[in-house]
C-alpha cells in the first residue's frame, strides 16, 4: 500500500526513495505514523532513562538518539540525510556544522555565558537549523534539548504542553518562534519554551 503524507506547516516532505525506508508496511496515512513514531519515540525516552549518558553533546550521540527514536520506524535512523529539503544546512555541511554546535555549547555551559535556558533554547534553534535527517528532527532536537537540561540539573521545557506533531495553535507558535529565531529574535523561542498549552 502506498503511503499518504499530509505534512503540516513547517514539516519537510519526503522524497520517495527516503519514503522507500518506511518498516512498518502496514502504514498508510499520517495519524497512523505518528503513532507507530510516537511508541518508538518513548521506547528511545525509556533507553535514555535507563542509562548513563555521558557525553552528549558530540555528533556520534546525536546520531545515536536519532537512531533510537525512529529505528523501528526509518531505515535510515541515525543517518544524516543526503538530500535538500525546505530547511537546513546543505547535505555537505552538515556534519561540520552540527560539530561546530557541540563545541559551542560546551563552551558556552564551561563559562555560563547566558543563563542555562537560554543556551538550551537556542542550541534547540540551531539543531533545528541544520536538520540533520530527513524526518523527525522536531521531536528530535527537542529530545535533546530537554536532556540537555536534565544534563545539567534543570527541568526539561514544556514545550507548550504539547506534542507539537499536529497541525493546531500551539503548533503555530511554535512555528512561529523558531522562525522569529531565524530573524535573530528570540524572545518568543524563550517564552514558548517554558509555555502552557493556554499560552501561559
Amino acid at each position: 500500500m502506498a503511503l499518504n503524507l499530509d505534512y503540516p506547516d513547517g514539516a519537510t516532505p519526503l522524497t520517495a526513495e527516503e519514503l522507500e525506508g518506511l518498516i512498518p508496511a502496514h502504514i498508510t496515512t499520517r495519524g497512523e505514523l505518528n503513532a507507530w513514531e510516537a511508541r518508538n519515540v518513548l521506547k528511545a525516552e525509556q533507553w535514555l532513562l535507563a542509562r548513563r549518558r555521558g557525553d552528549i553533546l558530540t555528533p556520534a550521540f546525536v546520531r545515536r538518539l536519532h537512531q533510537r527514536m525512529f529505528d523501528e520506524t526509518w531505515r535510515w535512523a541515525g543517518i544524516f540525510r543526503n538530500t535538500e529539503k525546505n530547511i537546513g544546512a546543505d547535505p555537505a555541511h552538515i556534519a561540520p556544522r552540527l560539530s561546530d554546535l557541540c563545541e559551542d555549547v560546551k563552551a558556552q555551559l564551561v563559562h555560563k555565558s547566558q543563563p542555562l535556558d537560554e543556551i538550551a533554547a537556542r542550541f534547540h534553534h540551531r539543531l533545528v537549523s541544520i536538520h540533520p535527517f530527513a524526518n523527525g528532527n522536531g521531536r528530535h532536537t527537542r529530545l535533546m534539548t530537554d536532556l540537555l537540561l536534565i544534563s545539567n540539573g534543570a527541568a526539561r521545557f514544556t514545550w507548550g504542553e504539547d506534542a507539537l506533531i499536529d497541525e493546531g495553535e500551539v503548533r503555530a507558535r511554535y512555528i512561529a518562534a523558531l522562525r522569529a529565531a531565524d530573524a535573530r529574535d528570540y524572545a518568543p523561542l524563550f517564552e514558548f519554551v517554558r509555555s502552557g498549552s493556554a499560552g501561559r
